[in-house]
């Protein structure tokens, strides 16, 4: 089965950066969409991010200007950097394709504290 795991979440004040990492298996990676999502406790999970194949991406009006997502095909990588961060942005963090292929991580934690 393929599988994500997301990295390099932390507590960070806000105003700060962080900047996250999904290494992807199986040799799908290179044809599907991908995609970091967040829930935040006691709402469900959004999807945040998307970056098509070639590199088109898009972003919820929430995170425009503040977010960046890339991805690398050759590595099987997606990263979120994340600037600008707010406490509203605290949630946990995951990354998947745009159809849901892989089998959902364990994501990795951001904390903003205000």
């Amino acid at each position: 089965q393929v599988q994500v795991v997301e990295s390099g979440g932390g507590l960070v004040q806000a105003g700060g950066s962080l900047r996250l990492s999904c290494a992807a298996s199986g040799s799908i990676f290179r044809l599907v969409s991908m995609g970091w999502y967040r829930q935040a406790p006691g709402k469900q999970r959004e999807l945040v991010a998307t970056i098509t194949p070639s590199g088109v991406m898009d972003y919820v009006d929430s995170v425009k200007g503040r977010f960046t997502i890339s991805r690398d095909n050759a590595r099987n990588m997606v990263y979120l950097q994340m600037n600008s961060l707010k406490p509203e942005d605290t949630a946990v963090y995951y990354c998947n394709s745009n159809t849901h292929a892989y089998a959902w991580g364990q994501g990795t934690q951001v904390t903003v504290s205000s």
